[in-house]
């Protein structure tokens, strides 16, 4: 006689599917019939557990950052300065997300909508958000040499922007294992570290405090 399943044990076994299943077919293909139906579960059991596909969607995002920082805390522990550092960071980004290539593809479209649940700004996506800028704040914080104190605070909100717009260039990159967004990175990331240096000269601080009072006065 097969034993039932607890409540935690049939919930993981839906995101479980649906991951896999936004991995294997996509995000358009990847309805909540289709993750009941793999899962071997009643419609209605996927829906008391997951309101919606946008919730299935929330799951990967989370699952995506969570092998983000994993795989970029096991490099960073070893320091470096802040360009070699966000390149770690970036790099990781588009590799925890590479299996889910097709997804990406399909789902932009959402994901941009305004007020969509899908958009990396939504309430929703609050926590996967806060865990991407926790990233960027070590990545900032552990730089050597040390990042100037007056762009400390703001540096990881930037750095996880473009992180964004490095995720969206990454979807449209069609060369092979994203070659064209490795070599993106590898020319940004460098560019991150000078800008970073030279913006203790006087000359650049003001232009550097303009920018991050433009961050902030634009933030939710």
């Amino acid at each position: 006689m097969t034993a039932r399943r607890t409540a935690d044990e049939t919930r993981e076994l839906i995101r479980t599917t649906a991951l896999r299943l936004f991995r294997e077919r996509g995000y358009d293909a990847t309805t909540m019939r289709v993750v009941a139906q793999e899962a071997g579960v009643a419609v209605g059991n996927a829906y008391h557990h997951f309101g919606s596909k946008d919730d299935l969607v929330q799951e990967l995002y989370l699952e995506v950052n969570r092998e983000q920082v994993a795989h970029a805390r096991a490099q960073l522990a070893s320091g470096g300065d802040l360009a070699s550092r966000v390149r770690i960071a970036w790099l990781a980004g588009i590799d925890a997300f590479g299996p889910y290539r097709q997804f990406g593809a399909e789902s932009i479209g959402t994901a941009i909508r305004p007020g969509s649940p899908a958009s990396p700004f939504s309430e929703s996506s609050a926590s996967t958000a806060e865990l991407s800028r926790s990233l960027f704040r070590e990545v900032v914080d552990g730089a050597r040499p040390a990042v100037p104190s007056a762009l400390r605070a703001e540096l990881p909100e930037l750095l996880w922007l473009a992180q964004l717009g490095i995720t969206v260039f990454w979807v449209h990159d069609a060369s092979p294992d994203a070659r064209r967004t490795r070599v993106l990175i590898d020319g940004l990331a460098p560019l991150v570290g000078r800008l970073v240096a030279l913006s203790r000269l006087p000359v650049v601080s003001g232009a550097a405090q303009e920018v991050l009072r433009l961050v902030a006065a634009v933030r939710p």
